[in-house]
This record gives structure tokens, C-alpha cells and sequence, in this order.
């Protein structure tokens, strides 16, 4: 007969299961090393920022006004300013690579293009650019935040206690803007990688090899996505410096083809602007509107992007970037003028933007264009993570795995949004093939956006600020947005098809989510301490029901403490009843500053039941039970959780806890429920999302201790059918 094994060996044995399982711990540090390094160097920039301004404020008014400043939420540095160059202004940044390029398209070419025409088209842009942009986004929009937040999603949640019909302008906008993100990148790499084709050296090999440009722009798409993880406030600081140098280059260009022929500041007046619009030389009709409209898509963007860098690094850096832009529009229209009648280009179509460079500066040109492009789509993806988290704040779209790569919690990245942002665009670019064909597509969902913006605006002003103010914006501005949307729906059978088709896709699966959610939470019910506790201590005591589990763990998102889930409620007692030593109901709260960890418990007055609520910073890891392991033992320590042992060996390698069973709860709809037809479809929509978004058991680190996810009905009010009829 074999011995058993002594006492000795088993505790030996116990102690030493963590080297095999590798079970995470918490460690006695409050803080990492890396943490405390950052922390420290943050309190270091603090306090020399502190010491600036200390020094500045005795300076006379002068000085008092930047103190002033700098405590206000419009705060500058020359650091993030640079960043703002980098993440913000990608989109509007890279517009004259074709907005000039496809005016030239509608007018049929060179040969169709006339002074007159080309002062017209200035003259629109400079002023679409000076009330959309300047006037209405940077003056008026973006004092309309939250909580320093910019873009539709943030504003709605500012706004959404003054009518349920807000919800309607804002889920449109946020859709219609989420598929807009998605052909921005292929736009404006695709046009920056055409200018290849001018260069002198490189024309037969792209005319040998017609899907060369396409190939080029699918690498660089790919690689764009790809280093995403690492956050905007690295690659922001890397790109800020590259678009510095890009407005500088095209500023200067325009501005060297401009001294050539000044007749173009004609473009000034909007007098020449309207007259050409409504003049018989505009072939186009009001479809031109939606020429005009490129020059401006990067509006919402700029909106969007707030969060990331701050309202006062915006206004510093725009005045400088709204010149350059201006310049290289100017400097495009008069090397237009001069080259109307050439023979060169009457065949075929040229790109302004590369034409009216040298060949040798035509290079330079190509290289930062490329890496413009990058920084374009760059502030799409960063505004479509920015939507996607305010979304499902909103609960208009499935919580998500988020990451925080960086120190601002504005500043994330969204490893599901990510890769179906990256499919996505390369399917445009399969599709559409190149930046001509991608124009006829482009912009149209992003004139619903600004109207949709426009209108949530204009109740801000009214409820918040002037109501005056209000009436004038909702007259100006929202009107504008109606033209150019009007002007782009020339664009739906050229393409303009597929970003609608984008945006109700999105649109169903924001309205699906939130209907679903409204029946889930219609449904839910909470019990009092008073009301469970009784029942729970019965079941707790009753020896003839063997333990489950000697604790149960169930994850709610819930975070009211002095409340008992009805659905925990049922999962203990339904069927079989899952007796325990111990019930935990816990919540995960995620903090605004980075490095945030604690907790809060809540026993009832028992040594059975624990509510607990854990506060975890946004860069914290979210690894639920290394810190649940923590909690229990401070527990232990303090007499509140009664002693646990365990014989033998477990993954969590904790010798001094008992066997924990995590339980997650799933809702089901029954097909007794007395639900209508469009609630129940709402639901099963919702259902399947949440399957194909990803489990919280991945998210909070349960994978390696074997959960279990039950299904539970959702009882909205259900059919009660007739009786049965006993026959003999």
C-alpha cells in the first residue's frame, strides 16, 4: 500500500505551486518604478511650469495675463503645441494635394479653365475656410466642450439634459463621422503617392507598372495602423515636426508662385466667389460647393482631436497653419492662371500642387506629402477612437478593450476600432484604386457630421450662452452646411454611395445597441440588504447543500454599493443552489488620473457577503484577480473575512484563500417575452455584437481560472398563454 503523504509535504508542496503556475501578484509597492519615475518628472515640469509663471506674474500686465492663462483651460506649451501640429491638422493639412486638382477635373481641364473661374474658386475656398473653420469650429465650436472634450459625442453629453431628441443629431453625426474615418486615410495617401508619378526619374517605371501606386499606399496604410498602440503623444511629437516643416514648404511654395502673378488676392473679395458660383462659367452648378467642401473636411477632425492637446495649443498653431494653407491655395491658382493655355497640358489633367514646383523640388515635395498623408490619417483614427469611447460611455456601442498609451487619458487607442478602421480602408483602396475615384466618395458623410454639429451648437448657445447668439449661428452656419451637403450629393452614384451605406451600418448598430440597452434596463432590478440577507444567510448555513465554490465571484457593472443585483441573486439560487463561504459582487471603476488603485468594501454587517468596488487608474492594469487575491487577505488580516484553507494546489497559487469561482452573467431574450418585434430584433442585433466585440473575461484577466458565463432570461413582460384542457 502506498503512504500517504505527510502534512509537511503537502504545505511544501502548496508553497511551492506558484513556480509552476506563474500566477500573478500584487506586489507591497504602491507604485512601479516606471511610475514613480513619471510621476516624478511630471511633478519636476510642474514645478518648474510653477516657478515660470511665479517669475512672469511681477513682469506688469504683460506677465499677469500669461499667469492668467497658463491656470486656465486654454494653457499653451511650445511641447504640446507641437503635438497639436502632429495629431490635429493631418486632415485639413493635406487638402490642397487635391482639392485644386479636382477642380481642374470638373471644369474639364486646363483648357476649360479661365481667370475669372479660378479667382471664383479661390474666393470660395478662403471664405469656406475663414466661417467654417476659423469662425465657426475654432471661435465657436470649441469653446462648446466638455470637460475639455471636443466633437459631437462630447458635446451631446453636455447637452443631452435638455431634450431626448438631441440623441437623434448626435448618433447621425457620430456615425456619419466614423465613416468618413474610414476613406480620409486612403485619400490622402493615395493623392500624396500619385506625386511619384510626376517625378522625371520614376515616370516610365509607374506608366510600365499602372498598380504600383496602389501597391505603395496599401504598405504605407498598413504600417499607419500598425504602430497605433503606441499613442498620439509619441507619434504626435515625431509628426508634429514633419507637418512644421510641411506648412513651411507649402507656405513658401505658394507664396514664390504668387509673386508672380498678385491679381489672385482678387480671391479676397467674396463678391468674385458668389458671381462665379451663380455665373454661366460654373458648369458645374452648386455641385461646385462640394469641390470647395475638400478644402475644409478637416474641421470636425480638428474638433474631435481637442481632447488630445488642448484648446490653447489649437488656437496658438492655427492662425499659422490657416496662412500657409491659404498661400499654397493662392499659389496653385496663379500658376493655373499662368499655364491655362499650354499645350503640355491640354491631353491631360495636372495636379496643381506638383506642378508648380521645379522638378528638384518636386522630390522634397513627394517625401513630405507622403508623410503628410500618414499625418492625415493619423487625426481620423485618433478622432474615430475618441467617438468610439464617448459612444460607449453613451451606451451606443459595445464596451470595448481600451488602451491608454500615454500620461492624458484623452489619449487612447482601441485595439478592435483599430483593426476594423485598417480592414475597412483597405478595402476603399481595393474598390476605389486611386485618389480620383476615392474624391467621388469623399467628404459626403462628413457634411452630415458638421450639420448635425452645427445643430447641437446651436442649442448650446441658446440654453448655455446667448440665445441671440443662438438664432444668428442657427441662421449662418447650419444653412452653409445644407449647401455644401446639398452640392455633395452629386457625388452618391460616383461613390458617394458607399460612405452612406458606411454610416447607416453604423448608425444600426448605435441605435440597435441603444434600444437593446433600454429593454435590458428596464428589466433590471435591485434588492435591499434586508430583503436578500435573510436567504443568503440561510443558504449560507444550511450543511446539507455542499459548497460550490468556497468563493463565488460575480463581476456587475453596477457601482451603487448598499444594493443587492437581482441577477447575482437568481445565479446563487437558481436550479442548484451556490452555497459558498463567500459572495463577492465586484465593480471596476476606471479613474481620470493614470495610477489610481483602490478600493472600497461593503460586507452588510455579515462575513459572507462583500460588495466590492475597485478604482483603478486609466494606465492601471486591469487584472481583477491579483487584485482581488490583495483584498481578501487584507480581509483576513482584519478579521472581517473568516479563515480560509485549501489542501491542495490551485492556479492562483494562494495557499491561504479557498477555491475561487468567477461568474459572469449574460442576458438572453425568451421567446415568451412580451417584447415588440423591432425591440426584439434590437436585442438579438445586440447580442450578437457583444459576441463579436470581445469578453470581459479577456479584459479583466480571468482566461487562466476557468469562469463561467451563465445565460439568464430576460424577463421583459412575458405572454401568458391560455389554460390547458383536461381531457379524458
Amino acid at each position: 500500500m502506498a503512504e500517504r503523504p505527510d502534512d509537511n509535504g503537502e504545505d511544501t508542496l502548496l508553497k511551492r505551486a506558484a513556480q509552476y503556475t506563474k500566477a500573478p501578484k500584487v506586489s507591497h509597492k504602491v507604485l512601479t518604478k516606471q511610475e514613480r519615475e513619471e510621476i516624478l518628472k511630471e511633478h519636476k515640469l510642474k514645478q518648474a511650469q510653477a516657478e515660470r509663471l511665479e517669475s512672469t506674474g511681477s513682469a506688469g500686465p504683460i506677465g499677469r495675463a500669461w499667469r492668467k492663462l497658463q491656470s486656465s483651460p486654454d494653457k499653451v506649451s511650445l511641447a504640446m503645441a507641437l503635438v497639436a501640429l502632429g495629431v490635429v491638422y493631418g486632415d485639413i493639412g493635406t487638402s490642397p494635394l487635391y482639392t485644386m486638382q479636382t477642380f481642374l477635373y470638373g471644369r474639364g481641364g486646363m483648357a476649360n479653365t479661365t481667370d475669372e473661374s479660378v479667382i471664383g474658386m479661390l474666393s470660395l475656398v478662403f471664405w469656406s475656410m475663414t466661417l467654417v473653420t476659423t469662425v465657426e469650429y475654432v471661435l465657436i465650436c470649441m469653446r462648446a466642450d466638455n470637460h475639455g472634450e471636443g466633437g459631437i459625442l462630447a458635446l451631446y453629453s453636455r447637452l443631452r439634459r435638455y431634450g431626448k431628441w438631441l440623441a437623434v443629431p448626435a448618433m447621425i453625426g457620430g456615425a456619419a463621422f466614423l465613416a468618413d474615418s474610414v476613406l480620409t486615410p486612403a485619400m490622402s495617401i493615395s493623392s500624396a503617392v500619385e506625386g511619384l508619378t510626376t517625378l522625371p526619374g520614376l515616370e516610365r517605371v509607374f506608366e510600365e507598372n499602372t498598380g504600383l501606386t496602389e501597391m505603395i499606399a496599401l504598405v504605407i496604410l498598413l504600417c499607419v495602423f500598425a504602430i497605433q498602440s503606441r499613442g498620439t503623444e509619441s507619434i504626435g511629437r515625431v509628426f508634429g515636426s514633419i507637418v512644421l516643416v510641411w506648412f513651411l514648404f507649402i507656405g513658401v511654395v505658394g507664396l514664390t508662385n504668387m509673386s508672380n502673378d498678385w491679381s489672385v488676392l482678387r480671391a479676397l473679395n467674396p463678391v468674385h466667389g458668389v458671381a462665379f458660383l451663380f455665373s454661366g462659367q460654373n458648369v458645374a452648378g452648386i455641385a461646385l460647393m462640394g469641390t470647395v467642401f475638400l478644402s475644409i473636411t478637416g474641421a470636425e477632425a480638428l474638433y474631435s482631436d481637442m481632447g488630445h492637446v488642448g484648446r490653447g495649443n489649437i488656437y496658438l498653431t492655427w492662425p499659422f497653419v490657416n496662412l500657409a494653407l491659404v498661400l499654397c491655395y493662392f499659389g496653385q491658382g496663379a500658376w493655373i492662371m499662368r499655364h491655362a493655355g499650354d499645350a503640355a497640358y491640354m491631353k491631360s489633367v495636372p495636379n496643381p500642387f506638383f506642378a508648380m514646383m521645379t522638378p528638384g523640388v518636386r522630390g522634397v515635395a513627394v517625401v513630405l506629402s507622403v508623410a503628410a498623408g500618414i499625418i492625415a490619417s493619423q487625426a481620423l483614427i485618433s478622432g474615430a477612437f475618441t467617438i468610439v469611447s464617448e459612444a460607449t460611455g453613451l451606451n451606443w456601442m459595445p464596451h470595448m478593450q481600451v488602451r491608454y498609451p500615454s500620461r492624458t487619458r484623452g489619449q487612447l487607442y482601441i485595439p478592435m476600432i483599430n483593426a476594423v478602421l485598417c480592414v475597412s480602408t483597405v478595402s476603399v483602396l481595393l474598390i476605389f484604386h486611386d485618389s480620383e475615384h476615392i474624391a467621388a466618395a469623399y467628404g459626403l458623410a462628413l457634411t452630415v457630421t458638421m450639420i448635425m454639429t452645427s445643430v447641437l451648437v446651436t442649442v448650446y448657445l441658446w440654453h448655455l450662452r446667448s440665445r441671440f447668439a443662438a438664432v444668428l449661428f442657427a441662421i449662418v452656419f447650419p444653412s452653409i452646411m445644407v449647401m455644401f451637403f446639398i452640392a455633395s450629393m452629386a457625388k452618391f452614384l460616383h461613390g458617394g454611395w458607399f460612405t452612406m451605406v458606411l454610416m447607416l451600418a453604423i448608425l444600426g448598430v448605435m441605435y440597435t445597441w441603444d434600444q437593446g440597452t433600454m429593454l435590458e434596463r428596464a428589466q433590471r432590478r435591485h434588492m435591499s440588504p434586508k430583503e436578500c440577507l435573510p436567504v443568503l444567510q440561510r443558504l449560507h448555513e444550511d450543511a446539507t447543500v455542499p459548497y460550490y465554490s468556497d468563493n463565488i465571484v460575480y463581476l456587475t457593472s453596477d457601482q451603487e454599493m448598499c444594493r443587492f443585483d437581482t441577477d447575482i441573486f437568481f445565479s446563487i439560487f437558481a436550479n442548484h443552489p451556490k452555497r459558498a463561504r463567500a459572495w463577492w459582487s465586484v465593480s471596476v471603476e476606471t479613474a481620470d488620473e493614470p495610477f489610481t488603485r483602490e478600493y472600497s468594501v461593503e460586507t452588510f454587517g455579515t462575513d459572507y457577503v462583500f460588495r466590492v468596488r475597485m478604482r483603478l487608474g486609466f494606465k492601471v492594469s486591469q487584472s481583477i484577480p491579483a487584485y482581488l487575491h490583495q483584498i481578501m487577505h487584507d480581509l483576513l488580516r482584519s478579521g472581517e473575512l473568516p479563515k480560509q484553507t485549501t489542501r491542495y494546489p490551485k492556479v492562483d497559487a494562494d495557499p491561504e484563500i479557498g477555491p475561487i469561482r468567477y461568474v459572469l452573467i449574460h442576458k438572453e431574450l425568451m421567446p415568451e417575452s412580451k417584447v415588440s418585434s423591432g425591440g426584439a430584433m434590437a436585442l438579438r442585433v445586440k447580442y450578437a455584437i457583444r459576441h463579436v466585440a470581445g469578453s470581459p473575461i479577456k479584459w479583466f484577466g480571468l482566461a487562466p481560472y476557468d469562469p463561467v458565463t451563465e445565460v439568464q432570461p430576460l424577463f421583459l413582460s412575458t405572454v401568458r398563454p391560455p389554460r390547458l384542457k383536461r381531457i379524458m
